[in-house]
């Protein structure tokens, strides 16, 4: 019966029960001790309902830096409080040293610190404050999981941001504020100013130089205030892996990077993200307000494992642009994805605007090219030049029908896109 009685007990306290030896008067009395000890210990144990916690965390934070989730812990109960509180947060949140000791008078409060490294984007939800209080002797406790509600915003890393300031001087030259001055269709007359050697002897304002004594040129900066809309493809295709990331992750920055750039030129720049539906919109922002929807909007782009309804693009686009814009299409250019959807509406985008495709092209069908190492490799290059062929045919196909094709590695998709812009304000074809 000593037995049974010593297993009941240790059971009902929560602690496993191991019988190595047989029961004896001495085995039946250190038991008796523990368990009265641990019961004390449970009793004098703050109670872990009595502890007030509030969580401050910030609203957003950039994939891969670092962000601090806060708890103000307050002890709303007579005993002291000593205990083991744990911030759980989901795995792709990344948190260091979630589990904090602290010692807490009664009526007293203290705050600990939980450093978080996101590696995925979107929202990530906290999970539950487990607070488990400990008695004097340390031999046991209590312990309880509190609902405290937090929720972090992993924004895009845009690490494309290295290529803004180049990009950026090359558009400060377009813009006449320079030395380098640029002449073309479609673009605005911006000033007068003395000739210099080099200057296109076409840009020379007969008239002006026949009031001075000196050469006049006039001066031509690309048009302003033009409309760009960025399409983001979030169908099936997105979801496809480049290397060690999806390729919708290579779409985002070029689109943040292209975002940045034509709001600097002062040009609207709007996102649609869409598959079947619309995913996510930013519309009307202006200055800073631009980049900061498009990281919040593209935070929360994800893949849908479905066929992308271009028929529903072109509609979208139709309903939002009335007069002669810029449309970047972020998307793949797969040739039996593109053959059966974009392909046979695209001539409905080229007739009223300037349509540029942006695609992600996956590095290891380039290394596959060029192996010849067994008779496997032979195969897997005739493979690889097949699909490289069945690419160039497609967006030779795209090209005739009035847009422009941007085909780049992951991470060059971003500053090709760009450039291509760049080109296109250049030659006053926005």
């Amino acid at each position: 019966m000593a037995v049974t009685w010593r297993a009941v007990a240790l059971a009902a306290l929560g602690l496993p029960v191991v019988l190595l030896v047989p029961a004896t008067g001495t085995v039946l009395l250190w038991t008796l001790l523990v368990v009265v000890a641990c019961t004390v210990d449970v009793l004098l144990a703050a109670s872990p309902r009595q502890v007030g916690v509030r969580r401050q965390v910030p609203s957003s934070v950039r994939l891969t830096e670092p962000a601090v989730s806060t708890l103000t812990l307050s002890n709303l109960g007579t005993r002291r409080l000593r205990a083991l509180v744990r911030d759980a947060w989901p795995p792709s949140s990344a948190a260091q040293a979630d589990r904090h000791r602290v010692d807490v008078l009664p009526g007293d409060g203290t705050r600990v610190r939980t450093v978080l490294v996101p590696t995925r984007r979107g929202d990530a939800h906290a999970d539950r404050v487990t607070v488990r209080t400990l008695g004097p002797l340390g031999l046991a406790g209590r312990q309880a999981s509190l609902e405290v509600p937090g929720r972090l915003r992993v924004l895009p890393e845009f690490a494309s941001r290295r290529h803004l300031p180049s990009r950026l001087a090359r558009l400060r030259e377009l813009d006449g504020r320079t030395s380098v001055q640029v002449r073309g269709p479609g673009t605005e007359f911006d000033s007068l100013r003395e000739y210099v050697i080099g200057d296109d002897v076409r840009a020379i304002d007969w008239r002006a130089t026949a009031r001075r004594s000196d050469v006049v040129v006039r001066t031509w900066r690309p048009e302003r205030d033009r409309r760009v809309l960025i399409v983001l493809d979030t169908g099936r295709t997105s979801a496809v892996r480049v290397l060690d990331a999806p390729r919708i992750d290579a779409s985002i920055e070029a689109a943040l990077l292209l975002a940045a750039l034509a709001t600097k030129a002062g040009d609207r720049v709007e996102l649609l993200v869409y598959d079947r539906r619309v995913r996510g919109r930013v519309a009307g922002a202006t200055g800073p307000r631009v980049m900061s929807s498009f990281a919040d909007t593209l935070a929360l782009a994800e893949p849908e494992l479905v066929e992308t309804d271009w028929p529903g693009v072109v509609a979208q686009v139709q309903q939002r642009l009335s007069q002669r814009a810029l449309v970047v299409l972020l998307t793949a250019l797969d040739p039996a994805a593109v053959e059966q959807g974009l392909l046979g509406v695209a001539g409905q985008l080229t007739e009223r605007h300037q349509v540029v495709l942006a695609s992600v092209s996956d590095p290891e069908v380039d290394a596959l090219r060029t192996s010849r190492s067994d008779a496997a490799a032979v195969f897997d290059a005739a493979a690889a030049e097949r699909v490289g062929l069945e690419r160039a045919a497609v967006a030779l196909r795209l090209r005739q029908r009035g847009a422009e094709v941007v085909d780049a590695l992951p991470d060059q998709l971003a500053p090709r896109l760009a450039d291509t812009y760049l080109a296109l304000k250049a030659a006053g074809r926005l």
